[in-house]
């Protein structure tokens, strides 16, 4: 049985960077199969990258870093 979207792609991410992390520079963790449901990754891709931030995946999890400074991985 296919997941349908069940909310508008422009809202689902005004909601996700609407985020108090967004606003403070932290991260903000969303499920992969979530945001390939609601927008698609290639959308919510650009939709990081347009706002300067970092994304990693981890697992099933999706971390934006909301803060356009360079990353570092320590392990």
């Amino acid at each position: 049985m296919d997941t349908i979207r069940q909310t508008n792609p422009d809202f689902w991410l005004d909601q996700v960077f609407a985020a108090k992390a967004v606003t403070s520079r932290g991260v903000v963790r969303r499920s992969r199969a979530w945001v390939e449901t609601e927008i698609g990754l290639d959308r919510f891709e650009r939709a990081v990258r347009a706002r300067g931030f970092h994304l990693i995946e981890a697992g099933s999890q999706l971390v934006v870093i909301c803060d356009p400074s360079p990353v570092t991985i320590r392990f």
